[in-house]
Order: structure tokens, then C-alpha cells, then sequence
């Protein structure tokens, strides 16, 4: 599920790193001296791409053999990712542009995590984050069918833990962040997966550091 997420938010995401920073559709490296950090990265699957758009790319994951799977793959593809086991809480540094897809739904603690992640932010830097929204809509697409059909693996989530946009946007308040785009991903048999303005099933969301 997660590989065929992935291509709809890269788009989102070069949408608003062009936006942000000015750059052109056509440029092939649009974050080359730009650094970029992915929370929760997993084995690599948006750490990968930031790096192919010239970023200098750090993941951090809690899971340690998540990290050993995406250095293997990220050394077969030629690319120099800083991959670390790590909590991102106890990270040091800043970065331009600071990711974390489909994880927030799973944290003990999301106004820490978020404000976690707002430590990492460069002033001028751009965040970008994906979750999925808590409505029937998704109970029944993500839990009953996804998990009940196998399509993602049974407990992976739990519904109750799922945030709002608005809950979401609170919490980038708190953290010191405000919202600057915010995009749903939604389904039909006719597209599949792609972005429109509906946010009841899954959503991204653009932050910056508040002024």
C-alpha cells in the first residue's frame, strides 16, 4: 500500500518545493544544496527520491532493521543517505525541509512528536506530512477492508488515534507552525490514488515556521 502511495505524494511534495522555493517543474535537482530529513522513513521510500533530487538526506527511524534494510538499498542504488536508528526527539541539527509520512497516527504523543519535529525545522524551511484523517470513511477503507482484506497488515492501525485536519493544525499551533496547503488523498476505481480536495480518507498538510 505504502508503494503505491508513494508516487502521489512525491507529487505533492515537489508541488510545494517548487512553490516554496521558487523552483521550476523541469528542474532535475531543485533541492541541491538543501538538506532534508525524513522521520520514520522506513526502508527509504521518500528519503530515496529527496536524495535523487539533489538533498543531502538524512532518515531516522525507530526501527533499527528498518534502517539496515534501507542502507542496503540505498548502497545498491548509489546513493549517500545518513540513515540512523534514532528517536527523533534526541536528533541534533536542523534541516530545510523536514518529512514524516503516515507516522504521526502511531505516536504515543503527537504534540511532542510534532514539536519534535518543529525543533528540526531551519528558519525558512518547509514541512510536509501525511496522515490519515479519523472519519467512517477511513475506518471502513484503512481498517475494515484494508486490514480485513489484507491489503495492510491487521493492527496496523488504530482508528481512535487517527487526527483531524483541524486537530492536526492545533497541534502545529502549539509547536509553533502554521499551515500553508493542505490536500487530500483520496480513491476511485476510475484513478486509483490521487490528489484532490477531498480530505476524509487521507490528507497532507504544508507548514511553516509561524511568523
Amino acid at each position: 500500500m505504502l508503494h503505491k502511495l508513494n508516487p502521489v505524494r512525491l507529487a505533492y511534495v515537489r508541488e510545494r518545493i517548487n512553490a516554496h522555493w521558487g523552483s521550476e517543474q523541469r528542474m532535475l535537482k531543485p533541492l541541491t544544496g538543501k538538506s532534508a530529513l525524513d522521520v520514520g522513513c522506513g526502508a527509504g521510500l521518500m528519503c530515496e527520491p529527496l536524495a535523487r533530487l539533489g538533498a543531502a538526506v538524512s532518515g531516522v527511524d525507530a526501527a533499527a532493521e528498518n534502517i539496515a534494510v534501507a542502507k542496503r538499498h540505498a548502497a545498491g542504488q548509489g546513493l549517500d543517505i545518513d540513515y540512523r536508528a534514532a528517536d527523533v526527539a534526541i536528533l541534533g541539527g536542523q534541516f530545510d525541509l523536514v518529512t514524516s509520512m503516515e507516522v504521526i497516527e502511531h505516536v504515543a504523543d503527537p504534540a511532542a512528536f510534532l514539536a519534535a519535529l518543529a525543533a528540526r525545522l531551519a528558519p525558512g524551511g518547509l514541512m510536509i506530512l501525511s496522515t490519515p484523517n479519523r472519519t467512517g470513511l477511513s475506518r471502513l477503507a484503512m481498517i475494515t477492508l484494508g486490514e480485513g482484506l489484507g491489503a495492510i497488515p491487521a493492527g496496523t492501525h488504530d482508528w481512535n488515534r487517527f487526527l483531524t485536519p483541524l486537530e492536526l493544525a492545533g497541534l502545529a499551533e502549539m509547536a509553533g507552525l502554521r499551515v500553508t496547503d493542505q490536500r487530500g488523498l483520496s480513491f476511485s476505481p476510475a484513478k486509483g490514488l490521487a490528489l484532490s480536495n477531498d480530505l476524509s480518507l487521507n490528507y497532507l498538510l504544508t507548514l511553516e515556521r509561524a511568523s
